[in-house]
């Protein structure tokens, strides 16, 4: 009995590895490509390079249009930061309304938030560009942090409200008790209790607006504005040489402050994920 198990656990661990392999080869690939001269970037297909062209990180450092690779970091990390604590901020406020308090209409109001999350960004970005045109906010970070503190993003709010319909009421009725009203007990009592929730709605938020490019093409136009999405594309060039070896070196760049993000909050992503599915 125990070589049929044992043969098993055997295949399941080296499926698991081949798994794993697959998916990193992606990975390893753009790392091993940001090392490749020009020539072997499009004619080689061998993951290690040939030479190790180290002149490609340095090219990278020096950024596109005479923006340091340093301001294009701290414009992403601006933009990312802005709308991490804009999505926690309202929509957590949005999530205890729907979740913890009784008022007319919530039942469709909740349903109607919901429903918008089929709603297709491409919907509704030409009224909002006409929006912050009027306002005269393009080429500026506003229509990219903004909207975060409007409770925009319904799927995190949903993610919030299941994990504060399965926190006890005795809590907020303890917290009434000894005077606290809603804003308090919100602050004080439920905030602190859906740190799970609110740091997945905090990495999530974090890697989708780092990874944004359309958003950003759409809304900023000055090279000194740019992030580090944006710069990627400056190394593409229709009517000229590409420089791919620099352009691989910067994604790669633009890649560890995700890595180092979510490898900080990794056991509470975990968390949040598990108790906003089981509990409510």
């Amino acid at each position: 009995m125990r070589k049929p198990v044992a043969r098993r656990r055997v295949a399941l661990h080296l499926g698991a590895l081949a798994a794993l392999l697959v998916m990193l080869y992606p990975l390893a690939w753009l790392l091993a490509t940001s090392l490749k001269p020009a020539d072997e970037v499009i004619a080689s297909l061998d993951l290690l390079p040939g030479s190790l062209e180290w002149s490609n990180y340095s090219t990278a450092l020096d950024g596109v249009n005479d923006v340091s690779v340093w301001r294009l970091l701290s414009n992403s990390l601006l933009i990312a930061g802005g709308a991490v604590v804009g999505n926690v901020l309202s929509c957590s406020l949005a999530a205890y309304a729907f979740a913890r308090l009784r008022f007319r209409f919530r039942g469709p109001l909740f349903a109607f938030m919901i429903a918008t999350i089929m709603l297709p960004h491409h919907a509704v970005l030409i009224p909002q560009y006409i929006i912050f045109n009027q306002l005269g906010m393009v080429n500026t970070y506003w229509p990219l942090i903004l909207p975060k503190f409007l409770a925009t993003e319904a799927f995190f709010v949903f993610l919030i409200v299941q994990f504060m319909r399965g926190l006890p009421r005795e809590l907020e009725e303890a917290a009434r008790i000894d005077g606290c009203g809603p804003f308090r007990s919100f602050f004080l009592v439920i905030l602190p209790l859906t740190r799970p929730a609110l740091i997945t709605t905090a990495i999530f938020t974090f890697i989708w607006t780092w990874n944004d490019f359309f958003t950003q093409l759409i809304y900023l136009f000055s090279p000194e504005k740019f992030t580090l999405t944006l710069a990627l594309r400056s190394f593409v060039d229709a009517s000229s040489t590409s420089a791919f070896g620099p352009m691989f070196a910067m994604s790669v760049i633009a890649l560890l402050p995700i890595v180092l993000f979510f490898l900080a909050f990794q056991r509470f992503l975990v968390e949040g994920m598990a108790n906003s599915g089981i509990k409510g």
